[in-house]
Parts: structure tokens; sequence; C-alpha cells
């Protein structure tokens, strides 16, 4: 009996995945002035038990101010370094599962508090509160504080930021790097042209909205090890009128696959407040189809992707190569495991569970 597509190997840009489930970044709001803490050991550590073929480190900010809200990861200083370290060192003691960083700048959707206690933006008296930048002056949302449009300095300035970041993810040995271009952070920002009025040579145009994040990925991908990937994720559509859509993305993707990006990992929305967001289960798939059609790097797909079934449709019949897992994964941290009895496929284990396989399952755990 031939392997499920979902438990199938690939290769992503030299990087060896043992199937096609990977752990999308999640943001934990639980770092001290960037650092992680216990509880991105227990998180992270509990999720490269999984089975899964890689873990993605949550939205990780180059610069303090690029952070989403106060508690967020950073990898901007010697400190954020060292944390980060420090949870790696443990959680590669006990797991061979390898590891990737997504790194982003927040823009003008930084500066919130964290979501149990509200997700709004925080004042600048407020000591969690700074100003945020952008590319034009747009607030997110109605009566927010406007952000500082970035000029020439600041965007060498972020720029830069991201390739120092990328050297020091290198230096802590990450096995990848995703760069964040979704969701309505400042990468997504100056791709669409809802929140990118400027005039100069990085407004306008699809060509002049795709610069600086087609400069900051080139200059990621000559700061980290050329045999390592860089992967892009990106917001398939804003879903709203006027704003980024599938087509624009496509473009985008063949100008990343041409400057040597590895995957394209494909999301929607978060840019504007008047999204209107069709939910439903592999309701973002078919943004994922039209940019596999399009490239012939790896593509991911995600979102309400939670049936051991409907993922490996998804592969199985080509719409994307590899799926991702989210809020599922921490539903159900042995989905892997459960997705692989299902199927009929293989998983690593720790040698510590092998004993909980069941009878029914006595080839669940290949090693």
């Amino acid at each position: 009996m031939s392997s499920p597509a979902l438990f199938q190997p690939l290769e992503v840009g030299g990087l060896h995945l043992a199937n096609r489930i990977v752990i999308a970044p999640m943001c934990q709001y639980s770092a001290q002035d960037g650092c992680m803490t216990d509880w991105h050991l227990i998180h992270l550590g509990q999720l490269a038990l999984s089975g899964a073929a890689l873990l993605t480190i949550e939205a990780t900010a180059v610069l303090p101010e690029g952070r989403i809200s106060w508690a967020d990861v950073g990898l901007w200083n010697d400190a954020t370094e060292a944390a980060m370290a420090r949870t790696l060192e443990s959680i590669r003691r006990w797991s061979p599962m390898p590891v990737a960083i997504q790194l982003g700048h927040a823009g003008r959707k930084a500066s919130t508090e964290v979501p149990w206690h509200g997700g709004h933006q925080i004042a600048l008296d407020d000591p969690h509160g700074w100003q945020t930048e952008a590319p034009s002056a747009l607030p997110f949302a109605n009566g927010q504080r406007p952000p500082t449009a970035l000029d020439r300095d600041g965007l060498a300035r972020v720029r830069d930021a991201f390739a120092a970041a990328a050297v020091r993810a290198a230096r802590l040995g990450i096995d990848a790097v995703q760069l964040h271009g979704a969701h309505g952070y400042l990468l997504h920002q100056f791709l669409s042209p809802l929140s990118n009025q400027r005039d100069d040579d990085y407004g306008g145009s699809l060509e002049n909205r795709l610069r600086f994040p087609l400069e900051v990925f080139d200059a990621v991908r000559a700061a980290f090890p050329a045999d390592r990937p860089v992967t892009m994720r990106v917001s398939g559509t804003d879903w709203v009128e006027g704003g980024w859509d599938i087509a624009q993305t496509v473009a985008f993707a063949r100008a990343l696959e041409a400057r040597g990006c590895a995957a394209i990992h494909v999301s929607s929305g978060g840019l504007h407040p008047d999204q209107q967001i069709p939910v439903g289960p592999s309701y973002q798939v078919p943004l994922a189809r039209a940019v596999k059609q399009a490239v012939g790097i790896p593509v991911v797909a995600v979102g309400l992707i939670t049936d051991y079934q409907q993922a490996e449709a998804i592969v199985g019949t080509g719409d994307a190569d590899m799926i991702a897992l989210a809020r599922a994964i921490l539903y159900d941290p042995h989905w892997p495991w459960h997705a692989a009895a299902e199927l009929g496929g293989t998983v690593t284990a720790p040698n510590q569970y092998l004993r909980s396989q069941p009878r029914q399952f006595r080839h669940l755990f290949g090693g």
C-alpha cells in the first residue's frame, strides 16, 4: 500500500521535510522585553514532539517598534538572541524536528495590548505603547493614532534590521526563515494599495508596491546561509474591494521565485477592518491553488484545515504541496499522529512515547 500524500517527504530549498504537515507561526504574547520565557519552551517543546515536519517560531520582531504587542518575541539584540538560544537548546535535546522562524514587523498594527486584554492600540503615554510606522500615515482603523510614514532612512533601517535578524537566526542554527508578508503587517502594508498611498518609488504601481518587500527579501536571502531556505508568507487577498488580490499575489510570488524564494505560504486578510472573509473549511485553499499553478516552488495552504481526509485531499490533488496547522494543533498537539493513523502513514515519536502506540496501528511510529 502506497504512503498517503500527506506523509510523503519533500525537499524545500535544501531542507528535508519528513512529511507535508508544517506548524504555522503562532504569537504567544508571553515574552519579556522581546525575550522568550519558560512559556515558549513549554509551548514549542510540546509542538516539537507532534510528528509534524517543521516547527515555525511565532512572528518575531526585527525591531522593538516592530512588535505587534509589548509581549511579542524579538530577535534584535544579544539578549533576545540568548533567550531564544536557551529555548532552542532544550528543544533540540529531545526533538530532531527542523525549526524555522518567522521574521516580521507589525508596522501600523504595532503597539497593541495582548489579545486577552482586548488587543486595542496602546496610548503613547502608556509604558507599553510607542509610535508606530508604516508606508503611509494611515491608521489601521478609524480613531487609532496614525503611524509615521517611513522615509528613505527608515526604509533602510527596517530592511537592515531584517537582515541582521536573519544573521542572528543563522547563528542560532535555525533551519529556515519565513518573512511575514501577510495579515496586514508592514510588508503587506507596502503591497496593498489600501495602506500604501506613497507617491515615490515605493508606492502607486504594482511594481513600486512590490519594491520594498522584494528589497527585504533580497537582504535576508543575502544574509542567511545559501544552503538554508528563505520563504514568504502572503495574504492572497485583502477581501476588500480595490485592495490586494490574488492576481497581484501571483505576480509577487513569481517575483519572489525569481529571486530564490524557496516556498510560498498562502494565507489571507488582516489588512483592513472592512474585510469580508467567507470563513469555512479550506476557505483559503483556492488562493494557494492559484499560486501553485503559477510557480514551480512549493506552496503551503492554511486556514480551517482540521480534518485528516481534508488535508490529504489538499495535498493529494495538488492544490498545495503542504498544509499548515495553527489552532488545530494547539487543540490537538498530536494531530499528525492521528492523521497518520487514519490515513495509514508513519510519524516520528520520541522513544519515551513509543509504548503509547495503539495495537491496531502497529506501524504508526516509524522513526
